[in-house]
């Protein structure tokens, strides 16, 4: 059973919510898909049954097409958000970690191509591996937080929060203004280039410098 955790591995004492997720903040992804630039935060949601722990085994699909890797960092919420101002959204930060937005990339792509919306290639259970969460209190700047993913020993994402199209605050001030932000909900911030398809028995290190350095592995379901 998921449960928000600390850096030792504790429960953070926040409830498990929502996962929203923001397509479309790093310009490099936005070229790699070929896609259009949006005019506003592109947002969707994963349901609590997507989370899991990203130091536990990678759980994939293996009927319904590729399934890509998308590494994001992850804000916990700990404050209740609703048309907030940007000092709201920035004490509401209770933590940051890592996740990775799997993706039915074959899958999305139909259901764009259809209009539908993406629920069924973003929202599956287990679509959301998350790390522990370190506290506010350690992070020097929100926008300056370098992480990578390594798959089989080769660096496929390196990504930093300065590369990203609108900050951590700013989403989270546009966030609260279409929806409330409760205590235990996740914001993912955006993925930069390098995503790709993962498959099983991959190995794994998500990285994030100075707390995390995970080692996983992907098995299919």
């Amino acid at each position: 059973m998921y449960q928000h955790r600390n850096l030792q591995g504790q429960p953070f004492g926040l409830p498990t919510g929502k996962v929203v997720c923001v397509g479309r903040n790093y310009l490099d992804h936005i070229q790699e898909l070929n896609n259009a630039v949006p005019g506003e935060p592109l947002l969707f949601l994963k349901p609590a049954t997507a989370l899991c722990h990203a130091d536990d085994v990678i759980r994939i699909p293996t009927n319904r097409g590729a399934c890509h890797n998308e590494l994001e960092v992850a804000i916990l919420i700990g404050e209740t958000l609703s048309d907030a101002s940007a000092e709201q959204a920035k004490s509401a930060m209770a933590g940051v970690g890592l996740a990775l937005d799997l993706t039915l990339r074959d899958l999305q792509d139909q259901l764009k191509q259809d209009g539908h919306p993406w629920e069924r290639a973003k929202a599956f259970d287990n679509a959301c591996p998350v790390s522990a969460f370190a506290p506010m209190s350690e992070v020097a700047d929100v926008q300056a937080l370098a992480f990578s993913l390594t798959i089989n020993g080769q660096v496929r994402q390196r990504g930093n929060t300065h590369m990203m199209m609108r900050d951590t605050v700013s989403l989270l001030v546009a966030i609260s203004e279409v929806f409330t932000l409760v205590p235990g909900d996740i914001v993912l911030t955006g993925t930069p280039k390098g995503v790709g398809p993962l498959q099983p028995d991959d190995t794994l290190t998500l990285s994030m410098s100075p707390w995390f350095d995970i080692h996983t592995r992907v098995v299919g379901n």
